[in-house]
């Protein structure tokens, strides 16, 4: 069976990766894509990469232009997508990369975004931990699926295996990130411009005020936390995408060297896009670039009583587009990795 998709935001970055992957998958056919300020310009012109889907024309992103496919992506800003969810009910499948869908509590949404508070979908992160199972086990069989918050997936997946295991303390996580500003959106911003970028390292949304934070939390919860608590910085870097996250927490007490290590292996051995590094080895941004892969490695300090893991991930892919995709394929029966790669692109 072949699933007709439409993709909304297709002007855009997170749009893009997600055309870009789209274009390769066997099971679907890309029939149409849409915009705001864009709409009636060839797709082309604003993703010059995609020659596949040059025949390809911006309409106009509204419920009716939308509705009648088996699939479509919402690739909006946040608190755009929850105008158009509600009307999409002759959709089989929707998918919202943005963050309208991800949350379950509505203080949190008050506190973070604000704005109409829309129910929460099943989160996209199939690899997570959550109670005894997997998030690919809610994944099966859906039919509305919130894409994770890249840096929030990100920090999640490095510290579930330990929260799970019980082999460290949630309530002391410390999380610095670099992240690339295609995760900020295509939309021309002076803080984005190549002049105040190149050369620098710019920190953001400092001292808790990043909206990720309720979603790395309510992933931590998932597993098993009960009251996690997460400083988190974000730092501007100048490179075009990626994400590396260095998470710390302390250890648990009574817990081992080896039975720490030991949780992050049983929690990734067995996961094709996440994948914890020999010890002793680092994972660089350079290595998933275009990758739908997660690399992590792990260290334990025990002169600080902490341990760190480091993740690299590229916030267009396993950040947003391929997580998305990989969710699509679970929750159609298709295989999880369809289109897919963990191969990054290099140098």
């Amino acid at each position: 069976m072949t699933y007709s998709v439409a993709v909304s935001g297709a002007s855009g970055y997170a749009g893009g990766e997600l055309l870009r992957l789209l274009a390769d998958h066997p099971d679907v056919e890309i029939r149409t894509v849409t915009a705001h300020s864009n709409a009636g310009q060839p797709l082309i012109a604003h993703q010059p990469h995609l020659r596949s889907l040059a025949h390809l024309t911006l309409q106009d992103t509204t419920p009716e232009i939308l509705s009648g496919h088996d699939i479509v992506f919402l690739a909006l800003p946040h608190g755009q997508s929850g105008q158009y969810t509600d009307a999409l009910t002759d959709v089989k499948l929707v998918i919202d990369c943005g963050a309208d869908h991800r949350l379950t509590g509505k203080d949190d949404w008050d506190a973070f975004y604000g704005g109409d508070f829309h129910e929460p979908w099943t989160y996209g992160v199939p690899e997570l931990i959550v109670g005894d199972g997997r998030q690919r086990d809610r994944l099966a069989g859906a039919t509305r699926i919130a894409a994770p918050g890249c840096n929030a997936s990100t920090v999640s997946l490095s510290l579930v295996p330990g929260v799970a295991a019980g082999v460290i303390d949630p309530s002391d996580i410390v999380s610095v990130l670099a992240v690339g500003p295609s995760g900020a959106g295509k939309s021309l911003k002076p803080n984005l411009l190549a002049s105040e970028i190149l050369g620098s390292a710019n920190p953001y949304a400092v001292g808790g005020s990043h909206r990720h934070i309720p979603e790395i939390q309510q992933a931590l919860r998932e597993a098993g936390a009960v009251d996690p608590r997460i400083s988190f910085t974000p730092v501007l870097v100048p490179m075009a995408r990626g994400i590396l996250a260095t998470s710390s927490a302390r250890i648990a007490h009574g817990a081992t060297d080896d039975e720490i290590r030991r949780a992050w292996q049983d929690a990734y051995g067995d996961e094709t896009f996440v994948q914890l590094l020999p010890e002793g080895q680092m994972p660089r941004t350079a290595d998933v670039v275009g990758a739908n892969t997660a690399l992590m490695g792990l260290a334990i300090d025990r002169a600080a009583g902490r341990v760190v893991v480091v993740t690299a991930v590229d916030n267009l892919t396993k950040g947003t587009a391929g997580a998305a995709i990989q969710s699509m394929n679970i929750a159609l029966g298709l295989p999880e990795g369809r289109a897919l790669s963990v191969n990054g692109v290099a140098p």
